[in-house]
């Protein structure tokens, strides 16, 4: 595979991000009782999330290296560097998404102390480890539990046994929703290519054996978004990705990329209008900047095994 493909996109899709840098921003609703959790902080958080990796996965010298690092700087600032985190946690105590969105940030090196001692408090009541989740998102919140220094609530490999992936169901059985949920357990056992426990042999070998046939029926289905998931999800796996089908992939990813670097969700390949399309493009574009840099850093190095992404063996950030 040329690392031309992979390398457009991702230099595309982060000119589109930086663009776009403004429209990640917290609003004024961000600490409101009945704010918009899915266009205030789930953009910032994945935003941090891609970032926290690709600093890991570029060189110091790659000018790619200096737009990551500014977009995570940027992601913390908006947090005020932690304290509206504080603030939403103790409006929220019981919710898991302020700590999902803090480990991002503590998995760089980016920590408040307040907010972590909350966070702790919390963790030690009946009432967060009774907390009613589906398993896939629980085992995030364990993941960052573990990132940011609290002690995990639950036993992650019960909890790894009830999520879809883990029950290793007929292959014939994926669809869009199992799709997703593959895609984010295979995150949460790598940290999102940053550590953590990496995959199990068994899971690793189903994935090897059903996840081409998956990003196939992705591409053909024009679902960007959960096709570059996959991308992401093969590259983590312990054996190396087959590159003739990585590189088909990725030739038909740069072609649905708009001019601008967007990448759309899913769908034909007219033009994003404006305003709306921010709504519809931003999680793809992550996903599609996200898996070509995990990518470049695993076909450069095709021997490093299953620890290059559990390990996080990118280029120290």
């Amino acid at each position: 595979m040329t690392a031309a493909p992979t390398r457009q996109v991702q230099e595309a899709a982060l000119a589109w991000v930086v663009a776009q840098r403004g429209r990640f921003a917290l609003g004024d609703d961000a600490l409101a009782p009945d704010g918009r959790v899915n266009s205030t902080w789930k953009p910032l958080g994945e935003l941090a999330q891609v970032c926290a990796t690709l600093v890991r996965h570029t060189s110091h010298a790659d000018p790619l290296h200096a737009h990551v690092r500014e977009l995570l700087d940027f992601a913390w600032r908006e947090t005020g560097e932690g304290e509206l985190l504080l603030r939403l946690q103790r409006a929220e105590p019981f919710a898991t998404y302020p700590l999902e969105v803090y480990a991002a940030f503590a998995s760089a090196g980016l920590r408040h102390p307040g907010y972590e001692e909350a966070a702790a408090r919390v963790a030690r009541t009946r009432g967060w480890r009774l907390t009613e989740q589906d398993p896939t998102r629980s085992l995030g919140v364990l993941l960052a539990e573990r990132t940011s220094g609290l002690r995990p609530h639950a036993d992650p490999d019960r909890v790894l046994a009830r999520t879809w992936l883990g029950g290793l169901p007929e292959p014939w059985t994926f669809e869009r929703p199992s799709g997703y949920a593959v895609t984010h357990v295979v995150f949460h056992l790598t940290e999102w290519g940053r550590g953590g426990p990496g995959v199990p042999p068994a899971l690793a070998d189903y994935l090897t054996d059903w996840l081409p046939a998956w990003l196939e029926t992705c591409l053909e289905a024009h679902m960007w978004d959960l096709a570059c998931e996959l991308l992401a999800t093969a590259v983590l796996l312990p054996a190396p990705p087959d590159t003739e089908t990585l590189a088909g992939a990725w030739s038909r990813i740069a072609d649905a990329q708009q001019a601008s670097g967007a990448l759309p969700e899913e769908g034909g390949l007219e033009a994003l209008p404006d305003g709306p399309g921010f709504a519809y493009s931003y999680h793809s574009t992550l996903m599609a900047a996200f898996a070509a840099g995990l990518t470049a850093g695993r076909t450069s190095r095709p021997d490093s095994g299953a620890r290059l992404a559990p390990g996080g063996q990118g280029v120290p950030g």
